[in-house]
C-alpha cells in the first residue's frame, strides 16, 4: 500500500510554494476585489458589494489580471511574505487559511476539484455585486456586507 501524500498546502510552508501553487490557493471568490471601507475610529475594515472595475460580476474573475496594477493603482498583490497582514481577507480565503495553518474548506477547488463550488456554496458574491462605476464612492456605505477580521 502506497503512503498517502499530504497536499502541498499542508506539507510546505508559504515560502516554499512555487508561483503556480501560490496562485492555486485562490478560490476564485473575488471577495478581495470588492471595495472596502475602513472605520476611522477603530480601524475595522468592512467589505462592500461594490466590485473593482476589473472584476467580472458573474464569474468573479479579473478581466485583466496580468496588468491589473497598471489599471488599478491600489490593487494589492498578495504574496507569501505579506501573510501576517492577511487578517483583512475573508475567513474563507485560501491564502489566509493556509497562512494561519488551517486546512482548505471542502468546497475549495483544490479539495473538491470543482471551480464552480465556491459559487454554488455562495461563498463568492457572483451575481450579487455592483460595478464601482455604477455607484458614487460616497454611497459605498449603503452596500456593506460584512466586517473583515
Amino acid at each position: 500500500m502506497a503512503a498517502k501524500v499530504e497536499p502541498f498546502w499542508k506539507r510546505k510552508s508559504l515560502a516554499q510554494l512555487d508561483r503556480h501553487e501560490w496562485e492555486s490557493l485562490c478560490d476564485g471568490c473575488g471577495l478581495c476585489c470588492l471595495q472596502k471601507l475602513e472605520d476611522e475610529e477603530d480601524g475595522a475594515v468592512y467589505y462592500t458589494r461594490v466590485a473593482c472595475k476589473l472584476l467580472d460580476l458573474q464569474t468573479c474573475q479579473c478581466s485583466d489580471y496580468a496588468n491589473r496594477r497598471a489599471s488599478v493603482a491600489d490593487c494589492i498583490q498578495l504574496t507569501a511574505a505579506d501573510a501576517v497582514e492577511f487578517k483583512w481577507l475573508p475567513p474563507t480565503c485560501g491564502y489566509r487559511l493556509v497562512a494561519e495553518g488551517k486546512d482548505l474548506p471542502l468546497w475549495h477547488h483544490l479539495v473538491c476539484g470543482d471551480r464552480q463550488a465556491v459559487h454554488d456554496e455562495r461563498i463568492s458574491q457572483a451575481g450579487r455585486m455592483i460595478a464601482e462605476d455604477d455607484v458614487d464612492e460616497d454611497d459605498w456605505e449603503q452596500y456593506l456586507i460584512f466586517r473583515a477580521g
